[in-house]
């Protein structure tokens, strides 16, 4: 696979609210119009001087199998998380809070996406059914040279993993001793375990699935461990049948005692917006007990390492040209020991939510919230003069510059 060419760094400027709405398309939504997610996206579409966005429920394009757009449309295609009904609707299960069940919702997802017509897409189906696989996911990235974890079940050699006993016999032959076992089309780290072994036949897992005493799955918010096989191994064998990935665990950089990692937003290629996360858990998801840490102290320390805080960003980007015509992804970097090194943990399609936080300095969306650099990027690749010369089938590589 041929990887896209990482867009060049700029401190050029986004342009400000200053739009003309008449000669502009006009967006539309698919998402929840309850969520904060659709919410903040068309807070930020006012603030730009355009009309609301037209928001499209997923349970009506599930309901219908898909929906038409006009072809001044701009799409953005959102999270059909956090809501029951929607729930229901992708994975058949009447209590969200089950764990079970996401190879449906992929298989409901990525069809719903497919009738989606017309319109000028932000989110590129394709792009997306790849982001929603680990597996797929992890392949592109390592064939395009990211740097990603070690993992047995991504690639042409992929090993299949029905159960425990498939997990316990790749962690011997990769030697393995901790590792990440990931369900396949998961997020929020639902169903997430980080295993690791000790001498003694130790072993122990952290996760956010409580098990209960049928053998039902369910997600929580309390970070629990199980020490007993038997209980680890009930939780993989009911999670095997949705698809498994497998990843080593990387010794990753810590910030005041407490595991360091980072969500990096790239929109347009170009890495705008990030947080620290920290966390006394593997599981850094701030949904999960994870608090944020200080972005500057992690730059610091990459520098005092000997590294670039530009390089660790260029990784992001990097990752995020795997998917060129997706405008906007949400990266998670994992910095080694030392802050010299980072591998991508994961891409994730729906990684833009992060409430108040302004761009990096440099990155041209200073000043502007990741939804608003959305929509500032979204205009300037697909304005009427973009129209005439048929740029209409992906976002731009470049955000504006001063003058535009």
């Amino acid at each position: 696979m041929r990887r896209p060419a990482t867009p060049p760094r700029s401190t050029a400027s986004i342009p400000g609210r200053d739009t003309r709405a008449a000669s502009r398309p006009r967006f539309a939504v698919v998402g929840n119009p309850e969520n904060r997610r659709v919410t903040l996206f068309a807070d930020a579409v006012r603030a730009a001087g355009l009309p609301s966005p037209r928001v499209l429920p997923w349970t009506d394009v599930l309901g219908a199998g898909g929906a038409e757009f006009g072809p001044q449309e701009i799409v953005r295609v959102d999270s059909p998380g956090e809501n029951a009904q929607v729930d229901r609707l992708l994975r058949g299960t009447q209590d969200p809070t089950r764990v079970e069940g996401s190879a449906r919702w992929y298989a409901g997802f990525t069809a719903a996406l497919r009738g989606l017509r017309g319109g000028i897409r932000l989110d590129d189906p394709d792009d997306l059914a790849v982001l929603f696989d680990k597996r797929r996911c992890h392949a592109v990235l390592d064939t395009a040279g990211v740097p990603v974890p070690a993992s047995p079940t991504s690639g042409p050699r992929a090993a299949p993993v029905r159960g425990w006993d498939d997990v316990r016999a790749l962690m011997r032959e990769h030697r393995m001793p901790r590792l990440f076992v990931k369900p396949a089309h998961g997020s929020s780290a639902s169903g997430v375990l980080a295993v690791e072994t000790g001498g003694a036949g130790r072993i122990r897992a952290t996760t956010s699935v409580e098990l209960a005493a049928d053998g039902a799955l369910f997600n929580s918010l309390k970070v629990r461990r199980y020490e007993r096989e038997r209980d680890i191994a009930a939780i993989v064998d009911a999670l095997a049948p949705d698809g498994l990935h497998l990843e080593r665990w990387l010794p990753k950089a810590s910030q005041q005692g407490r595991a360091a990692d980072l969500r990096v937003v790239v929109v347009a290629g170009r890495a705008t917006h990030a947080v620290v996360r920290t966390s006394r858990t593997p599981l850094t998801n701030l949904h999960l007990g994870g608090g944020r840490g200080d972005l500057d102290t992690a730059r610091r320390a990459v520098e005092a390492a000997g590294a670039r805080w530009s390089d660790l960003l260029g990784v992001c980007e990097q990752a995020a040209a795997c998917f060129p015509r997706t405008l906007c992804v949400g990266v998670d970097l994992l910095p080694a020991v030392g802050w010299r090194r980072a591998a991508v943990g994961e891409v994730n399609a729906f990684g833009d939510l992060l409430p108040r936080l302004t761009g990096l300095p440099g990155s041209g969306a200073e000043g502007l919230d990741t939804y608003a650099t959305q929509v500032a990027a979204a205009l300037l690749a697909h304005a009427p003069s973009h129209h005439r010369h048929g740029n209409r089938t992906g976002p731009t590589h470049a955000l504006a510059r001063p003058d535009a």
